[in-house]
């Protein structure tokens, strides 16, 4: 199967021509605008495989597509919606999804109400991840944005109230985000593989969230910072082993958090032909897995990443990305997982250097190449791009990758 989608992406990629004329359509003298993309990437790593792809031996089980469509009804109305698809190793199994789908409707530049599910702003890169045509890194930081952890805040089944407000005095301009709504997990994403190794099965994984974002675009030309918070009370439910009593057989499972908050603070600064981005996130979570664990997590992440435009179809770029998680659990159950709060470990951190090229073959065709240099793996209970499930020898404490990405986008 692999391969025939492979072959899909090549022939959309090679037909671009054709598929560019239906662009655009008209309802009702209206113009509805049609655009997708996809992209395939190839992983080659030396230590570890990671995400959740038998890198080792080369992989190329990274795909992802999407397509959408939107119309400005009127001068404040506006109407979208997109379908994404994404095979990652394990994670996604080409299983399609409605990604967002929101009405959207603008009273003055300081107050707009958007309603759906709604793309959730944490942060410079959150609801734009899908956007990978944009950028020069074929990933994104994976401490702050890890990739099997996309659809955990991607969007939420809700509202939100935004707008922006110019400052006297020349001091620039302020725009804000408030949104609540409810999340619902994919059960083919990271979160849920990452249970599977203590034989905990999910059918579903969902709860509240509610949160706020607000920037201020400085009266420093180019200078962007800002900051998110956002809440959740996420419950999951399915099944499990008990590993004390396996002859039980799979039993009812739930897992809910009494605390579920993330704090992001971020920086961009962009001159000419190049972008300098900072960000620094820290989640924090305290759940409850089985009737006799409890896990206390405090996850924390930043990078700081540069960007300049060598010549018009040519980029270069580089970051620093810093991961580093503690889990500390209590109850009869804890022993058989153990508590992990040394974070100078290499199954607590990963410390991830990166280097990309991305070269714009045309307007619509990219080519990415990506070295990464990681120490550490963060083996723990909150997934990081390392599981035990593919590395059943152990891990090793350093991985170096090569990812080489192509992506079109009409």
């Amino acid at each position: 199967m692999y391969r025939r989608i492979a072959r899909v992406v090549f022939v959309l990629i090679g037909s671009a021509g054709s598929v560019l004329q239906a662009q655009e359509f008209q309802i009702f003298d209206r113009t509805v605008q049609v655009h997708g993309f996809v992209s395939q990437g190839f992983v080659y790593t030396g230590g570890n495989n990671w995400l959740t792809m038998n890198t080792r031996s080369g992989s190329g089980a990274m795909t992802d597509m999407g397509l959408n469509v939107s119309s400005q009804v009127t001068d404040s109305l506006r109407l979208g919606a997109q379908v994404y698809d994404r095979n990652l190793g394990k994670l996604g199994q080409y299983h399609p999804s409605l990604d967002w789908a929101s009405v959207d409707y603008t009273f003055k530049p300081w107050l707009g109400v958007r309603g759906g599910k709604v793309k959730t702003t944490l942060g410079l890169y959150n609801d734009t991840q899908d956007l990978d045509f944009l950028r020069t890194f074929a990933l994104l930081p994976q401490s702050v944005y890890p990739m099997d952890l996309r659809d955990t805040a991607i969007a939420h089944l809700g509202g939100d109230l935004y707008g922006a407000v110019p400052l006297k005095r020349q001091l620039g301009a302020v725009s804000y985000t408030a949104y609540a709504g409810r999340r619902s997990d994919s059960i083919y994403s990271g979160f849920a593989y990452l249970l599977t190794q203590y034989q905990i099965y999910l059918r579903s994984l969902s709860g509240l969230q509610y949160g706020c974002d607000l920037r201020w675009e400085t009266p420093l030309k180019g200078l962007l910072v800002g900051a998110s918070r956002m809440n959740q009370g996420i419950t999951g439910k399915g099944s499990f082993v008990n590993a004390l009593k396996p002859s039980a057989g799979l039993l009812p499972y739930r897992i809910s958090t009494t605390t579920d908050w993330t704090n992001q603070f971020y920086s961009q600064f962009s001159a000419g032909k190049l972008r300098l981005d900072a960000e620094y996130r820290r989640y924090v979570s305290d759940e409850s897995y089985l009737p006799t664990v409890d896990v206390a997590d405090d996850v924390r992440g930043w990078y700081v990443a540069g960007v300049y435009r060598v010549a018009r179809r040519l980029q270069v770029g580089s970051y620093y990305s810093r991961y580093t998680a503690t889990s500390i659990l209590t109850g009869p159950g804890a022993a058989l997982i153990g508590s992990q709060p040394d974070t100078s470990l290499p199954q607590n951190h990963i410390y991830d250097k990166a280097v990309a090229a991305r070269l714009n073959l045309d307007r619509y065709w990219n080519v990415k190449l990506e070295g990464h240099f990681m120490d550490g793996v963060g083996v723990g209970v909150y997934p990081d791009g390392f599981y035990p499930q593919v590395n059943p020898g152990g891990f090793k404490p350093n991985t170096n990758a090569l990812i080489v990405r192509t992506g079109f986008a009409f």
